[in-house]
């Protein structure tokens, strides 16, 4: 039997995020509240994924957030090619994220306090490092040595883009031999990891931090839960790799809610001594 017309056309009269189903408990949530919540369930606490503006809004002091090197673009040198060549699925991913890499930094304050900040945009090829992400990691390191300034670093990574082969794993090394120049300096480094935090950003800067948070049930590890029972032929414990498993093993310092992110940061930045204010030279 044919759809009766107005059947046909009742649906695109609801927006189709008017309602979001949580995939953990199954409750149906009203996406306004959902939104208010920044994404949290709030039945049962699932984080749902969110984006690097929405993270930038809600984490930093209203119009501090001031992103630098937005328009840094990586290149195709290896002329990379698997289902569809590198430059294609650079070009969707810029359509579809508005940005023209998976790492955004720059500067801006947490409750009055100056910071260097950085986050990654999984929706960019799901926030993969390669050059760029790589150069602004370290660009932002370097920054926050200069100004004598905490760095905060929010990751959300699938690991190392092989689309750059050799010179994405390069990345690694580099950031840690920046952020080992800014602990030299004195420097503070909070490292953020949300879900999922894997491969070549969670061995390298992600877990090299003085502070290393997570959020709620976040997958943190280097190679996945089932690349390593298929490796050793062996069950893994039950959460494994999962943030609290890796709270009580003590790989990290602290899981914290993403609605009491922003106050935490406030708190920690509290205990990093303030730069020490060049003299003016009526001071002089």
């Amino acid at each position: 039997m044919a759809s009766l017309p107005w059947r046909r056309h009742r649906k695109k009269d609801i927006p189709g995020d008017l309602w979001v189903r949580c995939p953990d408990c199954g409750s149906t949530v009203f996406g306004k509240d959902l939104d208010d919540m920044l994404k949290v369930c709030p039945e049962c606490g699932h984080h749902f994924p969110i984006s690097s503006h929405t993270r930038i809004a809600y984490t930093l002091d209203p119009a501090s957030w001031q992103e630098l090197d937005a328009g840094m673009e990586a290149i195709d040198a290896l002329g990379f090619v698997d289902s569809k060549p590198y430059p294609e699925k650079l070009a969707e991913a810029a359509t579809k994220t508005g940005l023209k890499e998976a790492m955004r930094y720059g500067l801006g304050s947490i409750e009055g306090r100056a910071v260097v900040f950085g986050v990654l945009e999984f929706k960019f090829m799901g926030g993969s490092m390669g050059v760029v992400v790589g150069e602004k990691v370290t660009r932002a390191a370097e920054l926050a040595k200069e100004r004598g300034e905490p760095l905060i670093l929010v990751a959300a990574s699938g690991g190392a883009r092989m689309h750059e082969g050799i010179l994405s794993l390069m990345q690694m090394a580099k950031t840690c031999s920046a952020l080992a120049e800014l602990r030299e300096a004195g420097g503070f480094f909070i490292s953020i990891c949300t879900h999922p935090t894997t491969g070549g950003v969670t061995a390298s800067w992600a877990m090299a931090a003085d502070f290393v948070i997570a959020e709620p049930e976040a997958l943190v590890g280097f190679a996945g839960p089932r690349v390593i029972e298929g490796t050793i032929k062996k069950k893994l414990p039950a959460g494994f790799q999962r943030a609290e498993f890796l709270l009580e093993k003590g790989q990290l310092d602290l899981i914290v809610p993403r609605t009491e992110l922003r106050a935490t940061l406030s708190r920690l930045l509290r205990y990093i001594p303030q730069p020490a204010l060049a003299p003016t030279e009526s001071s002089s």
